[in-house]
């Protein structure tokens, strides 16, 4: 399940089933919301579906709000965090370091990240812990505050990274990637009409959609 917008106010909210391919629900909204993601997985399991896993994004308090559902969170998303926290110009060794490592996150397992998780800390620790003083007031903060957030990202997201290795049985996907790959041909298609009514804008949708 996924979210995209066309400019602020308006978005579609999409619940997708991996395995048929097929799309089960939306909403048109103005914002993003976990409750409207709950409401959606309710309203699929009223109408009669097993709602096997859930595959969404980390937003906060999202993960945790679907009982004893696996709940993988997607992969592409926490990279993405990463490189808000991690610009592409950072020159420090420590920063440069923990992107690459987060690179390889598709290609291995949890125990795998979870030990190369802590040797990078390790490594790196006192380094995250240097704090800056305020000659004025006196008071210091840390130095490296975006790279301590990366890794604290990292270190709270890992119990949903590896739902899909936890439970391969189901065999779901570790991303997103299905429903973004939809959302980016709709949106190229709608290119194509610039200048629609916000009516006729859903009509198309309605029609892509159920297509």
């Amino acid at each position: 399940m996924d979210t995209t917008y066309w400019g602020k106010n308006f978005g579609v909210m999409l619940f997708k089933d991996f395995y048929t391919k097929e799309n089960l629900l939306k909403y048109y909204v103005k914002s993003e919301t976990n409750s409207l993601y709950i409401q959606g997985v309710n309203e699929l399991q009223s109408k009669g579906f097993r709602v096997a896993a859930i595959i969404c994004d980390g937003r906060r308090g999202l993960l945790q709000s679907f009982g004893k559902i696996p709940v993988q969170m997607c992969q592409f998303h926490q990279v993405a965090i990463i490189r808000r926290y991690i610009t592409k110009k950072t020159k420090l060794p420590a920063a440069i370091e923990l992107k690459e490592f987060v690179a390889m996150m598709k290609m291995t397992d949890k125990e795998s990240f979870e030990g190369g998780l802590k040797l990078w800390h390790t490594k790196w620790e006192s380094f995250l812990n240097e704090r800056t003083s305020n000659p004025e007031t006196g008071k210091s903060h840390y130095t490296h505050k975006r790279l301590r957030s990366a890794y604290r990202s990292l270190k709270t997201n890992t119990e949903w990274l590896f739902t899909w290795y936890n439970n391969m049985e189901l065999k779901m996907p570790n991303t997103t990637s299905a429903i973004e790959g939809h959302f980016a041909d709709l949106k190229n298609k709608l290119r194509n009409h610039n200048g629609l009514t916000l009516k006729r804008k859903m009509k198309f949708i309605d029609e892509f959609l159920k297509a």
